[in-house]
């Protein structure tokens, strides 16, 4: 079968930033666990669903994305104030640190820019905006998705989202 809406994709990756840096990897080789997504329904950036499109079980694919086919360039005025009570992934916030926080689009990482006792400035654009990025994916397995995994927009299962 191969890669196309409506089929959910298990894979490994390794994704590496412009000068071949390892930024993270489900590593198969060192025991990592394939990931699951549901195709066709922005479970994945735009560029990396198009580029593994029509390919199947057992191919190993190189991609490389610009950033208008990833996270975007980097907006130089994305920065927003938010009280320190709603960030999400330590208790004490430093310059650099990433942050989840929720919005009215969900939730959002955001790289923290400046904190104080109440309040942080926050860049909000993602921390891989205006990188150009490889990807090393091998294609484990490809599957029609299941009319629930369709229904609620993301793959079930091993590797995939657990209920």
């Amino acid at each position: 079968m191969i890669i196309a809406k409506d089929t959910v994709v298990q894979l490994h990756y390794s994704l590496f930033d412009e000068q071949d840096q390892l930024i993270e990897s489900t590593n198969k080789d060192a025991g990592g666990e394939a990931i699951a997504y549901l195709h066709g329904h922005n479970n994945m950036i735009a560029g990396f669903e198009q580029a593994v499109a029509g390919k199947e079980a057992g191919e190993h694919i190189s991609i490389t994305l610009t950033p208008d086919q990833a996270y975007g360039e980097r907006q130089a005025d994305a920065v927003a104030r938010v009280p320190v009570k709603h960030l999400q992934g330590a208790k004490n916030w430093k310059k650099g640190m990433v942050a989840w926080v929720e919005t009215e689009q969900g939730t959002r990482q955001v790289t923290i820019v400046k904190v104080g006792r109440f309040m942080a400035d926050v860049d909000t654009n993602h921390p891989l905006a205006g990188k150009t990025l490889k990807f090393e994916v091998d294609v484990v397995a490809v599957r029609a998705a299941t009319a629930e995994e369709i229904s609620h927009k993301h793959a079930h299962g091993a590797g995939g989202h657990q209920h």
